[in-house]
């Protein structure tokens, strides 16, 4: 689906909070129903009505009656939600044209926020970003379940939770890797499957036909796998399209939500296949002479390697495993601590006894710290959900909310007696249908019983 920010701007705090508690009933929910929304949002006096038909005027949600009423987000409406939590935390202001799109994300130009050029002056010069906008299940890439590990120990999960999984590895990876000085873009912020980066200068290396010194540039790109490696990582796409170049020669790398641990069973495999990729573009495509080049060997730069600095246990790597830190799903928290100066009071709602317990704290706007370079990801953790979207309620879609009585409960009785009664209806309004069918079916033969005799 294309991004239309358009109608960001018209909506209310009201119609966001719907969204919301529509994401968060999503964690156990392939459809939620009305009376979750209601109970979830807190908005009263049919309030929560209104707003789902906006969000569903604007494709925001889809709409199914087939066993009883329920929502769920599009691809659209969990983008509208991550481009305003960015927008709330001084990341971004605007959305420009697309720059990219491929089998897995789409690229957009962003303008940077005030704030956030305030952060990091060199971003005056330049206030454009790069907003990569993770878009996993196309028809083009849907061999993601199998070539991926996102799921862990889980039989199945939605096509948006898998994006939101991909942008967070992604985020980890370039954190990590910007603290240490690899060429690759600046991190600047992220919310559930979009990342926000510093926009590259340059073109893709696949773009070049000439180059000053290709030998230099090709031993520079296999320093980096070397590097890489040396830290516990391979970067598993590592070739001519995620290597970008400017006009003094200089690289940088894109592209790791893939990036698996040096101790990966296929770890050697996938290295090689990087090594060979770089080799066999820089021979046909420059008349490099191989024998020029060093080809590095994975088991050798593990021997050599120390224990000091390991990326892949620090970010949680594919193919590292750190049993100590596996929730009881099997899947190894991604993400950090909640840092109670970038986010609000969280309502602590279980989706099974569907207890809503709300803090006595008044729920009043609060603006996080604008987003600086490299931050760690504090606003989004992984945890277990076996059918769709995981996401905690964050501070940017409380703002201008009606503040919830503290203590107040959700009667799962009641939810569930308005659940049957829906189905009661509907269930009678298709009987009905069924019958009006039968009644001019009849009608129909009689008719053409008394066309024939009077013929």
């Amino acid at each position: 689906m294309k991004l239309d920010p358009s109608a960001l701007r018209y909506l209310s705090d009201d119609d966001f909070r719907v969204l919301t508690a529509i994401e968060m009933g999503m964690r156990n929910h392939e459809l939620v129903p009305i009376p979750l929304i209601s109970a979830i949002s807190g908005l009263r006096h049919g309030g929560y009505m209104k707003s789902l038909k906006e969000v569903h005027k604007n494709k925001l949600v889809h709409k199914e009656t087939k066993r009883y009423v329920g929502y769920r987000l599009t691809s659209m409406g969990y983008d509208y939600l991550a481009l305003r939590a960015l927008v709330k935390r001084g990341v971004i202001e605007a959305v420009g044209r697309a720059i990219g799109v491929g089998k897995e994300a789409d690229v957009f130009i962003v303008s940077a926020s005030e704030a956030l050029m305030d952060e990091l002056p060199d971003l005056s010069d330049t206030p454009h970003l790069a907003m990569k906008i993770h878009r996993l299940g196309r028809t083009s890439f849907r061999a993601v379940k199998q070539k991926r590990d996102y799921l862990v120990h889980r039989k199945s999960a939605s096509w948006i939770y898998f994006s939101r999984l991909a942008a967070t590895k992604e985020y980890a990876f370039m954190c990590a890797l910007h603290e240490r000085g690899f060429a690759i873009p600046r991190p600047l912020g992220q919310s559930r499957h979009v990342v926000v980066m510093e926009l590259c200068s340059g073109v893709p290396l696949t773009q070049v036909s000439e180059l000053g010194d290709p030998v230099a540039i090709a031993n520079k790109l296999l320093k980096f796998a070397v590097r890489l490696a040396q830290h516990g990582l391979v970067h598993c796409d590592l070739n001519e399209f995620n290597i970008m170049i400017d006009d003094d020669e200089n690289i940088t790398v894109i592209d790791f939500p893939q990036m698996v641990s040096t101790c990966h069973v296929d770890a050697e495999e996938l290295f090689d296949r990087d090594i060979n990729g770089i080799l066999r573009f820089f021979v046909h495509r420059f008349g490099v002479v191989e024998t020029d080049l060093t080809r590095p060997k994975l088991s050798a730069i593990l021997a050599e390697r120390g224990d000091e600095d390991q990326l892949d246990a620090m970010v949680a790597a594919s193919g590292f495993k750190n049993i100590a830190n596996e929730d009881q799903y099997g899947e190894q928290d991604l993400g950090g601590e909640v840092d109670g100066e970038d986010e609000e009071v969280f309502e602590n709602i279980d989706m099974r006894s569907l207890q809503l317990s709300v803090p006595q704290e008044d729920f009043t706007d609060h603006e996080g710290a604008p987003a600086a370079g490299c931050i760690p990801n504090s606003s989004e953790r992984v945890s277990g959900d076996d059918a769709g979207v995981e996401e905690n309620l964050e501070v940017e879609s409380r703002a201008g909310f009606d503040k919830p009585q503290p203590g107040m409960e959700i009667n799962r009785a009641l939810i569930e007696s308005r659940v049957r009664r829906q189905r009661g209806n509907q269930s009678q309004r298709r009987q009905m249908a069924r019958r009006n069918v039968v009644k001019d079916s009849e009608k129909r033969k009689i008719k053409v019983e008394m066309s024939s005799d009077f013929w």
